[in-house]
């Protein structure tokens, strides 16, 4: 990973749409040199695939965090076989500290959200939850390449 590869990752954060011929203008490659680039950031595994952000107000959802606390001799590897399964629930982070691991919801509404987080107290293996609901969002990485 040289430079080079920064400056593209950094463009296809902002749009992960920007054609290579753009991207190569930008770094003084040609286009095919940045296609190749690209490419073998794509079979490296850096880059993971694509993704569309939405507007989640707008599309009449929210989107929610929620502090994991488990129970004592619980290993956080355990609570991410029940995020696995649970589809409101976008990502999960296991941190240092207190709290043991951040849950990242999308839901249709604030009772949808008390349902998910209901059902994720009751597992034997949380010992408590403290959720923040997201009121607005500031992304360096998209929402400044949107503007």
């Amino acid at each position: 990973m040289d430079e080079v590869d920064r400056k593209i990752l950094g463009m296809l954060r902002g749009n992960a749409r920007m054609p290579a011929s753009e991207i190569a203008r930008e770094v003084g490659l040609s286009g095919a040199s940045v296609a190749r680039r690209i490419e073998r950031l794509e079979a490296n595994g850096t880059i993971r695939g694509y993704v569309t952000v939405i507007d989640d107000a707008t599309a009449g959802e929210l989107d929610a965090f929620t502090e994991i606390r488990l129970r004592s001799g619980v290993e956080a590897r355990e609570f991410e076989e029940i995020a696995k399964e649970v589809s409101e629930i976008q990502q999960y982070y296991t941190i240092a500290g207190d709290p043991d691991g951040l849950v990242r919801f999308r839901a249709r509404n604030v009772d949808h959200l008390q349902q998910v987080v209901n059902s994720i107290r009751k597992t034997p293996i949380v010992a408590g939850t403290k959720t923040l609901i997201v009121m607005s969002v500031w992304d360096r990485n998209v929402l400044d390449s949107l503007s």
